[in-house]
């Protein structure tokens, strides 16, 4: 019967990586029973390089993705880019025996820019071509802002239709906040998705404690900024009839993402998502 991997998104660890190391925070995910994973937001020095690896190895830890940006976020960020460091970030992935890179988001000052994007995603599928020579393939990964409509047809659909080797990186909460539902979107990407993002959603509770009512402006920011990133299996979506349609549509990793732990321990968050997976029936797929 066929199944996908379970793992983690590590950007929710950055600041674990930052208190405790890469190699003892791999050490706490392996605890946890995860045993893949997807690089994201940890600065990739030749030290933390190494140990990932030395840690992929001594945990048994699929490094499943790294993520790269193609451009800078902001014209003159730093950091590194596909475009200024590319044997750099193709040598990090062969180092680390991973063949999936993704792109985590667009640049910020071309968000908004319907031409400015599209140029960005003919960019991004000329370097999946460059990539793919290397036997590595490039993901976008997806938030709700490219479910803006133009002439009546989303922009995701517009940059799908409009590429062949780049793939998406779906992330199951933005395509519910963009008011899809996860289940029948994700198969409409069939044979473009190979990372699925399992980030719950949820309707929080409104702290109305300190709110003047004679203030309508701000009880109304309140009312409307209550969707919360949850737990696997602690919000409202559908994840087994999810992650089903992600494995049919061709989904090999399947990574926990919280965006927010509020207050919470992101390792207490990534133990109560992985719980809940078991109990959907996924533990063999850990």
């Amino acid at each position: 019967m066929k199944k996908g991997k379970i793992g983690v998104q590590m950007m929710m660890l950055k600041g674990k990586v930052e208190e405790l190391g890469v190699y003892e925070t791999m050490r706490n995910i392996n605890e946890l029973g995860y045993h893949a994973v997807e690089v994201s937001q940890i600065p990739m020095t030749a030290e933390n390089v190494s140990e990932l690896k030395r840690a992929s190895i001594d945990f048994d830890i699929k490094i499943a993705a790294l993520s790269a940006a193609l451009e800078p976020m902001l014209p003159g960020a730093p950091g590194e880019t596909l475009t200024k460091d590319f044997d750099k970030i193709v040598s990090d992935c062969k180092a680390l025996d991973c063949n999936f890179l993704r792109i985590g988001m667009l640049p910020l000052n071309i968000m908004g820019h319907k031409d400015k994007i599209m140029d960005f995603i003919e960019k991004a599928e000329m370097m999946a071509e460059r990539l793919a020579e290397h036997g590595i393939e490039l993901y976008y990964h997806t938030h709700h802002i490219e479910f803006a409509k133009y002439d009546g047809e989303y922009l995701l659909d517009i940059m799908k239709d409009n590429t062949s080797k780049l793939g998406f990186e779906l992330d199951v909460h933005w395509i519910q906040r963009a008011g899809e539902n996860p289940v029948e979107f994700v198969k409409k990407y069939e044979g473009r998705i190979s990372l699925l993002h399992l980030k719950d959603y949820r309707v929080g509770q409104m702290d109305l404690s300190e709110v003047d009512f004679n203030d309508m402006a701000k009880f109304m920011q309140i009312f409307t900024n209550i969707i919360e990133f949850a737990e696997v299996g602690e919000g409202n979506l559908d994840m087994k009839a999810i992650i089903e349609a992600g494995l049919e549509s061709g989904a090999q990793y399947f990574l926990v993402e919280q965006d927010n732990t509020y207050g919470r321990d992101p390792f207490e968050c990534l133990k109560i998502s992985a719980d809940n997976l078991r109990r959907l029936g996924y533990a063999d797929w850990f």
